[in-house]
């Protein structure tokens, strides 16, 4: 049976120094979460509290409407899956998935068929009698995860269940993980530093820094509508710009970059309507290459990576910038070093920032954050 989790207003300390103060969110029931952030921000710190291996020095965690602040981890029904596999490497494979089962003393026969099934389910049924040492990275993963969900757990956590694997084993990897999730249909937390794992996995990302969460949402809002300037940097890849704006009749906004390109917004909240520097957001897709019109951005291509799909320019503004495009690979050829280009931008999908607070000006930000603050509270 899956569970809901909700994180009221936790605090966790190391002696005088505490890493997540007053931290709140909800994680639905069946749902694939994920946090997400650089290393020392919290999240594994997060994920040991709900498994109980750490103490929760302040508020609550619940699963459905019991607390567990007080049970103990065994207790707890959750099934853990940790970076370094942590399989018994002196039992077979099948006995390494049946383990969890044994330890509840169920009928031999239910602990056979059971086992059986998760090793189907997750492919590793042909090495049922082999030892750890004898598998791969990924084919012990595989143990790792049969072993966690066998159980039948109301959570599944994961803590950096890939990172030590190859590059092209992550990938396949995080595809069986939500491909079994999904039949499974368990609430699993997951934790990662890996901006572009968690958008392939999850449900809903919550992106964390220095022990606060900046913003969760589904992939496609974090990364087209990040609430602030870290969300933006940290979930894929950007090109950061000065520019400035300037407010116009009727709700419209005028962004400068430069004295060359000026482009019209009508997306800016009203609060933020007003003449000032800025800081814009381009991703590397959101530039177009133009070499026939005298309007943009004037620059300079100082090299190119060709990627097959795709073609990496690598670009010199005249005001200094430097910034990194993608364009569809072309048939025909690759713009050479040195070549004389215009830029504009698309701009519907740009984002644009304060200077101060890094706080995003536009309409359109999502962040389940502030329900969730407001549910909690209110």
């Amino acid at each position: 049976m899956s569970v809901v989790i909700k994180i009221k207003d936790v605090v966790k300390k190391y002696d005088d120094n505490t890493v997540i103060s007053d931290l709140s969110l909800d994680i639905k029931e069946g749902e694939f979460f994920t946090l997400l952030g650089p290393s020392g921000c919290g999240k594994t710190t997060l994920l040991r509290m709900i498994a109980g291996f750490n103490s929760i020095e302040g508020g609550d965690i619940y699963f459905n409407d019991k607390r567990i602040n007080d049970i103990d981890p065994a207790k707890r029904n959750i099934g853990m899956v940790f970076q370094n596999y942590a399989i018994f490497p002196n039992l077979t494979v099948r006995n390494n998935v049946a383990f969890g089962l044994k330890n509840r003393k169920l009928p031999k026969d239910q602990i056979i068929a059971e086992t059986d099934k998760f090793m189907k389910l997750m492919h590793i049924d042909e090495y049922a009698d082999r030892m750890p040492e004898q598998l791969s990275g990924g084919q012990q993963q595989r143990v790792a995860l049969a072993r966690a969900l066998v159980i039948k757990p109301d959570v599944l956590l994961m803590d950096e269940p890939l990172s030590n694997l190859d590059a092209k084993l992550r990938v396949e990897m995080r595809s069986v993980i939500k491909e079994i999730q999904n039949s499974v249909g368990i609430t699993t937390v997951y934790v990662t530093h890996d901006q572009e794992e968690a958008m392939a996995v999850s449900d809903r990302i919550a992106v964390m820094r220095d022990g606060n969460i900046q913003q969760i949402g589904t992939p496609k809002i974090l990364y087209q509508r990040p609430t602030n300037l870290f969300v933006s940097t940290f979930i894929g890849r950007t090109n950061l710009v000065k520019a400035t704006l300037t407010a116009e009749t009727g709700g419209i906004c005028k962004l400068h970059f430069g004295q060359n390109h000026t482009v019209e917004l009508n997306n800016v909240l009203p609060q933020y309507q007003k003449d000032g520097e800025v800081k814009v957001s381009i991703r590397p897709e959101e530039f177009i290459i133009n070499t026939d019109t005298k309007d943009g951005i004037p620059a300079t291509i100082n090299d190119s990576v060709f990627l097959g799909l795709n073609t990496h320019y690598f670009v010199t503004t005249d005001d200094g910038n430097k910034v990194e495009i993608i364009q569809e690979s072309q048939i025909d050829s690759i713009m050479p070093k040195n070549s004389r280009i215009m830029l504009t931008v698309k701009k519907e999908k740009i984002n644009v920032f304060t200077v101060d607070t890094e706080t995003s000006i536009l309409a359109g930000v999502e962040n389940d954050m502030i329900t969730q603050k407001e549910a909690n509270h209110g």
